[in-house]
C-alpha cells in the first residue's frame, strides 16, 4: 500500500473507532505538538481538514499544593490519547510560596487527575507513557514496593484500555495487567535512521562495525541490532561486590568483556537509560583499551542525572564519539547544545501508532521495523 493510500485509510472516518483526541500533559507539550502536526498534516492530505487534534487541558494547583485536573473542551465519545512524560524534571509549581519541581510521583498524580476529569465520557482512554512510571523498580527483592505494577493496575481500574510505552526496563511488568492492552515499542529504525543522517562515515557492516551490550540486562536490544545489521556482537557483564550496598545497589567492581576482537571496529552500545552514565563510560573506556575505533552510545532515555562533565571529558579525550538519545523525555537546552549529542525523533512513530489504534488496525507492522531497516540499509548501499 502506498504512503498516500495508507494515510487515507488511517483517516477514513468510516473505519475509525471514534473521533480522535490528543491530550499532551505538562512536560510533554513539545512532543505533543510534533505528534499533532503529523496527525493534522496527514488528515489534510487524506482530505479531512482538522486544524488540531490537541485537546486543551490543565492541572492547576492551589497555594496549599493540592491539585486538580481540568479538560477545557468536550471529549464525549472521543478515542482519547493522553501523552505524558513521567521524567520531566523541568516543570515547577507553587507550594506555600515556593517553587517546587515536579517528580515522577507528581506527574503520575496529574495523569490520574486528567483521567478523572474525563469522567467516563470518552469512548476509550489510551495512555502513551514513554518512560514507565516506577519502571526501574521492576522486580521485588526482600520487602520492597512494586510501584510500576501497582500503577498499571490502578490505571486499568480507572478505565484505561491501552498503555503504550517505549523500551521498558523490563517489559514483563505487563504481567501485572494481563487483560489490559500494553505495547512496548523499541525505536530501532529511528535510531539507525538518525545515525545515517548525522554520521558521515557510518558503515554498519561486518568489516567496520560491531555491537556491544553494556551488560546482561541490555543483551536483547543489542542482539536485535546485531541481527538486523548482520554484524558481530560482544557483551560485558558487571562483577559486583555483594557485601556492600551503596545508594541501594551493590557497587560494580569491574566490567568483564566476552566476545570477538573489537580492534579497529566502530562500536555501538545500546541501553534503555543513561542515568549517571558511569557504567556506559567505563564500558567505552574498556573498549578503547582493546583498540576499538569510534564508539557511539545510545539510550532511549538519556537523562544524565549527574550532569555532563564526565561525558564532556570522555568526548574531549576521544573515549566516546557520540551519544544518541530520543525526544521521548525531557532534554535540557544544555544537553541539546552538546557537540556529542544526537537526537532521535520519535514523534512520527507515535503518530503512526495513534492513527493505527484509532482504526483498530493491526500494529504488528508498526512495532516490527525489520522491513524499514532493510530498506534503509539498501538506500545507503549497506546490503
Amino acid at each position: 500500500m502506498s504512503i498516500q493510500n495508507e494515510k487515507k485509510v488511517l483517516f477514513d472516518v468510516t473505519t475509525r473507532v471514534a473521533p480522535l483526541g490528543l491530550i499532551a500533559m505538562r512536560g510533554a507539550s513539545e512532543l505533543g505538538d510534533k505528534v499533532n502536526s503529523y496527525l493534522s498534516r496527514w488528515a489534510a492530505e487524506a482530505g479531512f481538514e482538522n486544524e488540531t487534534f490537541l485537546i486543551e487541558s490543565d492541572c492547576p494547583r492551589f497555594s496549599s499544593g493540592d491539585g486538580k485536573g481540568l479538560i477545557k473542551q468536550t471529549i464525549r465519545g472521543n478515542d482519547l490519547f493522553i501523552l505524558c512524560d513521567m521524567g520531566n524534571y523541568s516543570i515547577k509549581y507553587d507550594y506555600f510560596g515556593h517553587e517546587n519541581w515536579m517528580s515522577p510521583d507528581d506527574h503520575y498524580q496529574d495523569l490520574k487527575r486528567i483521567i478523572q476529569a474525563a469522567s467516563g465520557k470518552a469512548y476509550r482512554i489510551n495512555v502513551i507513557m514513554p518512560s514507565l512510571y516506577g519502571g526501574r523498580q521492576h522486580r521485588r527483592n526482600y520487602r520492597e514496593s512494586l510501584d510500576c505494577a501497582v500503577a498499571l493496575q490502578e490505571l486499568q481500574s480507572m478505565g484505561v484500555s491501552n498503555v503504550l510505552t517505549f523500551d521498558a526496563h523490563d517489559p514483563r511488568v505487563q504481567n501485572a495487567v494481563p487483560l489490559m492492552g500494553f505495547d512496548n515499542i523499541i525505536p530501532s529504525y529511528q535510531v539507525l535512521k538518525s545515525m545515517f543522517k548525522n554520521l558521515a562515515d557510518f558503515k554498519p557492516n561486518k568489516e567496520h562495525f560491531m555491537i556491544v551490550s553494556p551488560d546482561e540486562g541490555a543483551i536483547n536490544r543489542n542482539m536485535y541490532y546485531a541481527s538486523v545489521l548482520g554484524v558481530d556482537m560482544g557483551m560485558f557483564y558487571k562483577r559486583r561486590d555483594y557485601s556492600v550496598v551503596v545508594n541501594g545497589r551493590n557497587p560494580i567492581v569491574a566490567h568483564e568483556y566476552m566476545g570477538n576482537d573489537v580492534t579497529g571496529k566502530d562500536i555501538f552500545i545500546a541501553d534503555d537509560i543513561i542515568s549517571s552514565g558511569e557504567s556506559m563510560l567505563e564500558v567505552a573506556a574498556e573498549l578503547k583499551k582493546r583498540n576499538a575505533g569510534k564508539i557511539y552510545c545510545y539510550a532511549t532515555y538519556a537523562i544524565f542525572t549527574n550532569g555532563f562533565e564526565k561525558f564532556d571529558k570522555a568526548y574531549k579525550d576521544g573515549v566516546i564519539d557520540g551519544v544518541f538519545g530520543t525526544n521521548l523525555t525531557y532534554r535540557s537546552p544544555e544537553l541539546l547544545a552538546k557537540p556529542w549529542f544526537y537526537e532521535v525523533d520519535c514523534a512520527k512513530y507515535i503518530a503512526y501508532f495513534i492513527t493505527t489504534l484509532n482504526h483498530d488496525m493491526s500494529i504488528s507492522e508498526v512495532i516490527d521495523p525489520h522491513e524499514k531497516i532493510q530498506n534503509l540499509l539498501k538506500k545507503y548501499d549497506m546490503i
